[in-house]
């Protein structure tokens, strides 16, 4: 049975969706869509000029269509009137190439006619940094091997447990945080799943770290 988005709205009081694609850069481009027109938009998709973000097109090529994916929903749990979609990229009804999300869903494919299942698992890391991006967050993390360091670690804790808690509450089934190699740098691991749906998790989670980051007045990388 297909699933509606407008009923998914409905039932979880979400006023906005998120309609995104990934380019070849790995920037997250979206259309925020109020839930009225979820409905068209998961027939026909979101439109698009793909020449606008980094997808090796011209101005002479046509609008393109991201269809969201609603097996890829997630609810913001930082903001729960918004639901986030992933969307596979389509031009003149075909997908288009330089989707990343595409090019995946290919290659999945032809594992699954050798009778292969992908699965992937990520180490996420990022900076957090000042707001004008000039300087890590912390003037106290300089140790020249800051690796693991609990004191760095616990100073960062209000954002890095936030941003565990909410994976927590998405299910994703994080198991370990810790500072990593760089003054500055985090890592948050969570399990492995299918290989779409850690490569959307990841994309998410990019877009959750740095709106959780901007709500404590720093900046994530």
């Amino acid at each position: 049975m297909a699933v509606d988005l407008n009923m998914i709205a409905k039932e979880n009081d979400i006023k906005y969706f998120l309609i995104s694609f990934v380019d070849l850069f790995g920037v997250l481009r979206a259309k925020l869509v109020p839930a009225s027109a979820i409905s068209g938009m998961q027939k026909g998709g979101a439109g698009f000029a793909g020449f606008a973000a980094w997808l090796d097109m011209t101005p002479a090529h046509p609008d393109m269509f991201a269809i969201p994916d609603p097996s890829s929903l997630i609810q913001l749990p930082w903001k729960r009137d918004v639901g986030w979609l992933a969307g596979d990229l389509w031009m003149e009804g075909k997908p288009v190439g330089a989707s990343p999300r595409i090019a995946l869903k290919r290659q999945i494919e032809k594992a699954t006619n050798k009778g292969l299942q992908m699965k992937t698992g990520v180490e996420c890391e990022y900076f957090l940094v000042n707001v004008d991006g000039t300087a890590i967050a912390d003037q106290h993390d300089t140790r020249d091997k800051p690796c693991y360091d609990q004191s760095a670690l616990m100073r960062q804790y209000d954002i890095v447990s936030e941003i565990c808690d909410h994976m927590l509450a998405l299910g994703w089934g994080p198991y370990q945080n810790d500072h990593e190699d760089a003054n500055g740098q985090f890592e948050m691991n969570w399990e492995f799943d299918d290989c779409l749906k850690t490569a959307d998790r990841h994309t998410f989670f990019k877009f959750m770290v740095k709106s959780v980051a901007e709500n404590h007045g720093l900046r994530a990388t």
